[in-house]
């Protein structure tokens, strides 16, 4: 199941918003089933256009077949989830996608694979992807650290990478522009959305991390809600893509805040949330939800800090995507 909510005000797409509303009372008239007609699952998705002919998509926690500390839309094999809840899942989104998903094997790294030569054979380390097809989608695992997705629509290039703390450090996002560009792209054309991540009130770290973090990027560390210090890879990465000469950013936070929106009394989601053991009920989390794109406060994502602060022995993986919006 894909939640497509439409451009708010503020994008000057009054009429688009009016017409979410109408649809909105037309999918709360009956209830979505969350499998298909051959018994198999249906992912809960959150798509967003990001440029011409290109969109992103997010996966959340919601309509897969994993279970326990896994449940329900795992798509990450390195865990002890069940493989064959693992390839029923990514064969669900595959289905959905209507193509491919090329993956790789993240490693904090800013190493880059070229998606043109396929689907990698093999274990492909790397945190970046780039490519010039149309028939894949693009594929980055996340838990909390930062997924980007980039497109030049004239070049008809789209990159994906992994930003955690030590990818951001070690360059992954000057790596992935440099990348496209070598595909033709030109960064002043490039177009970025930030993806879920945990935010800067919730990341935190011990001093010699925050203070090594901040001397690389000033000003993406402050105080911790939790106590302490935190630091602000979203930031960081906004200051990459500046140097990297990016500076058209698409903003996912407004559609994603509509979803969970849509979600609030979702009987699936509300069972997610009382069984999982990572927090309050799903009303409570979503009364405390200030950042919608937040890994940590947002129970449509899995969060490995979340996870840990609940003494899980395990936690689940998200993909956010970029693809052809055929």
């Amino acid at each position: 199941m894909s939640l497509e909510p439409q451009p708010n005000e503020q994008d000057g797409q009054s009429a688009q918003g009016e017409a979410w509303d109408r649809e909105q009372t037309l999918l709360d008239s009956s209830p979505l089933s969350s499998l298909d007609d051959q018994g198999r699952p249906i992912p809960v998705t959150i798509p967003i256009a990001l440029a011409p002919g290109i969109k992103v998509v997010y996966t959340t926690r919601l309509g897969g077949v994993s279970s326990d500390d896994y449940a329900q839309l795992n798509l990450g094999g390195k865990g002890d989830d069940d493989p064959q809840a693992v390839a029923a899942n990514r064969q669900a989104l595959g289905r959905q996608l209507n193509r491919p998903v090329v993956l790789v094997n993240q490693v904090h790294s800013a190493r880059v694979w070229d998606a043109d030569q396929g689907q990698p054979q093999g274990r492909c380390e790397a945190d970046a992807q780039v490519t010039t097809r149309r028939d894949l989608a693009l594929g980055i695992f996340a838990a909390d650290c930062l997924p980007m997705l980039l497109a030049d629509p004239q070049a008809g290039v789209m990159g994906a990478a992994h930003c955690g703390r030590r990818g951001l450090v070690a360059g992954v996002i000057p790596s992935t522009v440099q990348a496209m560009a070598d595909k033709g792209a030109d960064p002043s054309r490039i177009v970025a959305t930030l993806g879920p991540s945990i935010c800067a009130d919730c990341y935190q770290v011990g001093s010699d991390l925050a203070d090594d973090f901040e001397k690389r990027f000033p000003g993406a560390s402050g105080p911790c809600r939790f106590g302490g210090i935190a630091i602000d890879i979203a930031t960081a990465a906004r200051m990459e893509l500046k140097t990297a000469g990016v500076t058209n950013i698409v903003d996912s936070a407004p559609r994603v805040g509509a979803a969970t929106s849509y979600l609030r009394q979702d009987p699936d989601l509300e069972e997610l949330c009382s069984q999982d053991g990572e927090g309050p009920s799903l009303s409570k989390r979503l009364e405390d939800l200030h950042r919608p794109l937040c890994t940590m406060e947002n129970p449509l994502w899995y969060s490995h800090r979340r996870a840990s602060l609940a003494n899980k022995a395990g936690e689940g993986r998200m993909l956010a995507l970029i693809l052809a919006d055929d």
